[in-house]
């Protein structure tokens, strides 16, 4: 379960991803232009200290944009090339985002969800009360019980496609994947899509 907490973000999600997207060859996007959130959604950190969550974008109609991010209490050693920005969160104070792709609990969470036909986290408002609304979901394809633990991970892009170990992450939503089991994401007024596999 992902607890959400009614919080003021500066920058916000969307301003950091609108920030880091250029940079990014696969993305086609320019400087300022509007980042628009088509949906997201969350995965639990077993331990309970990282922050796990999908975005799916687009910018001025163009392709869905695949945007796991990872939030965290403090610097993760090693990535800094994978750091989008520092951010201050005025429940839990600072945080640093990273993209997913360079964070091993990213990558564990994501195979677990995947190999054992997993889904996204329900989520709880810290304050009490109405749930957050429902934004996106996903869910895994296998049927294993376990999943082995994934504590590095060394990331490489070719294309739209990110590979990091056994598994490969899409970021132009519709690119060609690999074969294996997979993650299908879902979200408002879209057809379901493949953002991630477990290669065979």
């Amino acid at each position: 379960m992902a607890v959400i907490h009614d919080a003021t973000l500066r920058p916000s999600k969307t301003e950091a991803i609108g920030g880091w997207l250029p940079t990014q060859a696969w993305s086609g996007v320019t400087p300022g232009a509007e980042v628009l959130v088509d949906g997201r959604f969350r995965f639990d950190d077993p331990a309970g200290e990282v922050g796990v969550e999908t975005y799916l974008v687009h910018v001025d109609g163009g392709p869905v944009l695949h945007v796991p991010l990872t939030y965290r209490g403090a610097p993760l050693p090693g990535a800094e090339d994978f750091l989008l920005t520092e951010m201050e969160h005025s429940v839990l104070g600072r945080r640093w985002v990273y993209d997913a792709a360079g964070d091993p609990v990213y990558a564990d969470v994501l195979r677990r969800a995947i190999a054992t036909g997993g889904h996204e986290a329900s989520l709880e408002s810290a304050e009490g009360g109405e749930a957050p609304p429902v934004l996106g979901t996903a869910v895994g394809s296998g049927a294993a019980t376990t999943s082995p633990t994934v504590d590095a991970v060394a990331p490489t892009t070719d294309g739209a496609l990110t590979t990091i170990g056994d598994l490969t992450i899409v970021r132009v939503v519709g690119t060609p994947l690999p074969a294996g089991e997979t993650l299908t994401a879902t979200w408002h007024d879209a057809d379901p899509a493949v953002v991630a596999v477990l290669r065979s």
